[in-house]
């Protein structure tokens, strides 16, 4: 296979999947998309990405409570 014979296409499930979260997707779309039957199938599979995302959110919230202090 092109000399990709490492690859399987778990690997690239598992990528397309972190990608998109990683990416701010939501989780339900990625669900969906996966054909999982249950969006916590999807969490707990993929669930690694969303520690960032809520350092993320937690860092937007910062932003937003920054800005209305100095209004």
């Amino acid at each position: 296979m092109a000399g990709l014979d490492w690859l399987h296409l778990h690997d690239l499930r598992h990528t397309f999947a972190t990608s998109l979260l990683d990416q701010g997707e939501e989780l339900r779309t990625v669900m969906e998309l996966l054909g999982h039957s249950t969006i916590r199938m999807t969490a707990d599979t993929y669930g690694h990405v969303l520690p960032a995302r809520a350092r993320n959110a937690a860092s937007a919230i910062d932003r937003v409570l920054g800005e209305e202090d100095t209004a």
